[in-house]
């Protein structure tokens, strides 16, 4: 899938720099990309995972 259509489905769902950890699980099926894939272009984009459901992330 596009990087720029992954970057537009984060940027709708994320708030004050933050997304929660299921909204990032979510955006990673919809778009058919490795979770840990999203997670580095998360930091690459300075967003904060939240409510990780493992507990890693407050």
């Amino acid at each position: 899938m596009d990087k720029d259509l992954i970057i537009e489905k984060v940027k709708s769902r994320e708030k004050d720099g933050k997304i929660a950890c299921k909204q990032a699980l979510r955006i990673a099926e919809e778009t058919g990309i490795p979770s840990g894939e999203l997670g580095a272009l998360l930091n690459d984009l300075k967003i904060k995972v939240m409510g990780c459901q493992l507990g890693c992330f407050p």
